[in-house]
């Protein structure tokens, strides 16, 4: 069973699985910190049913983008999901394991790139096969391979942008690193103010020099609802600052 959403304020029209992992807060921010610009090419891994690369085209006029996800039925959804939107002349979604070679169309095409990897490592895994395969980690595609073929994607001087459970945030670093990714700046999700980060977004410059950055980050919530950051990013497709 599919419902039928709305992000950013009925902007992008999302078709997704009523059960599993869904996606929501987390795609709406990770492609609001993505640093592209109008012109540019994007390259998503592991994107499920297209929400956060849907995000990213109705926000930045002329963007154009690929999106790699290994489950068929996701990444037939994500490629009907752009059809909806009007924008299946923009971008495309290939069905493939990032850890194969056909995942990418080739090296260095994309400006910048993303990813919302597995948050597990370990651990009883969800009774919902999608649902599992999208929050435990498979062995073959640790998370340094993720940056890896993020870097193989995108060209020198091009951005891979991570969001990450917080306590993985050291992992996050070291991945992007080890991939030849240069001036990390480390993006908290504050769930309320004083509260600690759940969710942290880990932002690298291909071939780039510079000092890593712990940034001012974002808080959700003040008082019963969303603070007036997140109301412009959800809301009105606000870029966050990397």
């Amino acid at each position: 069973m599919l419902t039928e959403d709305r992000l950013l304020d009925g902007r992008v029209l999302l078709r997704q699985p009523a059960d599993g992992l869904r996606a929501g807060l987390d795609a709406v921010m990770l492609a609001a910190h993505v640093p592209a610009r109008p012109g540019e090419a994007v390259l998503e891994l592991g994107c499920g049913s297209g929400a956060a690369l849907l995000c990213l085209l109705a926000r930045i006029p002329g963007l154009e983008g690929v999106g790699v996800e290994r489950d068929p039925g996701l990444a037939a959804l994500a490629a009907e999901n752009l059809r909806r939107n009007g924008w299946e002349g923009r971008a495309q979604v290939r069905t493939a394991d990032i850890a194969c070679p056909e995942a990418l169309p080739g090296r260095g095409f994309a400006a910048h790139g993303l990813a919302n990897p597995p948050y597990w490592t370990g651990g009883t895994a969800s009774p919902d096969p999608r649902r599992a395969a999208a929050m435990h980690e498979a062995e073959p595609v640790p998370l340094p391979l993720w940056a890896k073929v993020l870097a193989r994607g995108i060209r020198p001087g091009g951005s891979a942008t991570l969001i990450l459970p917080a306590h993985r945030h050291g992992e996050g670093w070291a991945a992007l690193r080890g991939a030849g990714f240069g001036a990390v700046s480390l993006f908290p999700l504050w769930p309320r103010a004083g509260r600690e980060a759940k969710r942290v977004m880990l932002q690298g410059w291909l071939a780039r020099r510079g000092p890593d950055r712990v940034l001012p980050g974002l808080v959700l919530h003040e008082g019963p609802g969303w603070s007036a950051g997140a109301e412009a990013v959800l809301r009105q497709g606000a870029a966050l600052p990397g």
